[in-house]
């Protein structure tokens, strides 16, 4: 017998689309169920035969295809649910500047020294003075942990005050991650629209970007504002070199000069809708059986995606792919595969910190009960009578859609629906100091009618969105921005 537990997926990307890498590095996927089939297709003959009987099957083709089910946790960079959003985002991640030992010691990170606090490093993206660094998997426990950078280098960045001390061979598991950056003191002020500077200048920071969301504020009453609800998560849709303006502020944004304040920022990748396209090779593993069964599925492509956050429920979701070819083997691809990421389960309700609707928390008497939305990429193959499977996968149109439910409590929503006002939609989910904000900055509400459906009963109104594409500011339809890290 062979048990669905048993069940393991893994993937990687290809370099090829349809050919699987010679050595590929393998990781394995976290499902709640799947789908995942390379099948055969057959005809029949439609010759005439007096003993009517019937001839065999004829094959004509075989293909990939299928979905996996999954519940949201962070997706790390490079890990299975990134290249997943990959794929059906038809673009790369731009990521925060990082160096990443990446299972083998002393290769990218090479030394930590006490003297003069230097990180040595592979060459790459520049360390950029006033960046905040996390550091993580390094063997001095007080060689982990959140520090500044004070000399920016490609190379040797330095971090005075950090208290790094020396370690000469970084482990495998060692890797530094910008996560944020640090206003020098007094330095950094609130403005009615944004913040404005004196010493830092705003367009070095290659980390802030118009359209991506800043974390205001550290633990700690230095490196954070006064006033509370300056330090919240708001969108940036302006830069100069000694202001920042932003939309999304919070309810009782307002001005604060930071006197003695050394204010700490949150941010962290995006990624948007683009035309990119990323294949996968997917395989999946029968463990339970003696000798394990394997099937693999080669230019594997994101065709749907999906995300539901319902009240009191796991967030989950699924990814429906449309592949080239594949194959059947008693051998792995890949006999040690990377181990699951080990994130924990985001949930609505306790891990969601927001929905936005037109720039605003959802906020009384409309509370979201539910969000939903799905990415279509209209994937279709192309064949040649030559070959026994599809020869590429290809995108056409990339539609965004979606559905949010609240509560009628009155007229605002309905009414942007009635009069085709466009508006925007964004979701920001958080669990263990790390975020993921879904946005979708210019929809339009395309029904969804009120109605009592019996006595004792809330009326909803259940209304589904199109997404289409924002000229203003974000060139995009759908982004996602990945928050590896913030303070609260």
């Amino acid at each position: 017998m062979t048990s669905s537990n048993r069940t393991q997926v893994l993937l990687c990307r290809e370099a090829t689309a349809g050919t699987t890498p010679v050595t590929p590095r393998m990781r394995t996927v976290r499902i709640t169920s799947e789908g995942l089939s390379f099948t055969p297709e057959y005809i029949d003959s439609d010759e005439l035969r007096a003993d009517r009987m019937l001839g065999d099957p004829i094959k004509v083709m075989q293909a990939s295809q299928g979905p996996i089910g999954f519940e949201l946790a962070y997706p790390d960079d490079e890990d299975p649910m990134s290249e997943i959003y990959r794929s059906a985002f038809f673009n790369a991640w731009t990521n925060t500047n990082q160096r990443d030992n990446d299972g083998a010691a002393d290769s990218v990170i090479t030394d930590v020294a006490t003297t003069n606090t230097v990180l040595t490093v592979t060459t790459g993206a520049a360390f950029v003075a006033k960046e905040l660094y996390k550091f993580s998997g390094f063997a001095v426990a007080g060689n982990n942990g959140v520090f500044a950078c004070t000399t920016g280098s490609a190379t040797v960045p330095r971090f005075v005050g950090s208290g790094i001390t020396n370690e000469t061979a970084p482990p495998a598991a060692a890797r530094v991650k910008c996560v944020g950056f640090i206003g020098d003191s007094g330095d950094i002020n609130a403005t009615a629209t944004g913040l404005s500077s004196t010493t830092t200048d705003f367009t070095t920071i290659p980390g802030i970007a118009v359209g991506k969301w800043l974390k205001i504020g550290g633990v700690g009453a230095a490196f954070r504002f006064v006033t509370s609800a300056l330090n919240d998560w708001v969108r940036i849709t302006a830069i100069t070199a000694t202001a920042l303006t932003f939309d999304n502020r919070p309810s009782g944004w307002t001005t604060e000069t930071g006197t003695a304040l050394t204010i700490k920022f949150w941010f962290g990748d995006q990624i948007k809708n683009g035309t990119t396209q990323t294949n996968l090779s997917i395989e999946k593993g029968f463990l339970g059986q003696t000798v394990p069964t394997y099937i693999i599925n080669t230019g594997m492509v994101v065709n749907t995606l999906d995300h539901s956050i319902t009240s009191r429920q796991k967030i989950t979701g699924s990814a429906s792919f449309m592949g080239m070819g594949g194959s059947q083997s008693t051998v792995a691809l890949d006999a040690s595969p990377d181990a699951a990421t080990t994130g924990q389960i985001m949930a609505a309700n306790a891990n969601v910190g927001r929905i936005g609707e037109a720039g605003a928390q959802v906020t009384s008497p409309n509370y979201v009960r539910e969000l939903t939305f799905q990415i279509n990429n209209n994937l279709q193959t192309t064949e040649s009578v030559d070959q026994a499977s599809p020869t590429a996968v290809v995108g056409f149109e990339c539609a965004v859609t979606g559905k949010i439910n609240t509560y009628f409590g009155d007229n605002t929503i309905l009414a942007k629906l009635y009069a085709g006002t466009a508006t925007s939609i964004n979701a920001r989910v958080a669990k263990n100091s790390q975020a993921l904000i879904y946005q979708f900055p210019r929809v339009t509400l395309r029904s969804g009618v009120p109605a009592a459906g019996g006595k004792n009963q809330f009326v909803m109104l259940d209304s589904d969105f199109t997404a289409s594409i924002d000229t203003t500011l974000t060139n995009a339809q759908m982004l996602l921005d990945r928050v590896e890290y913030f303070e609260a």
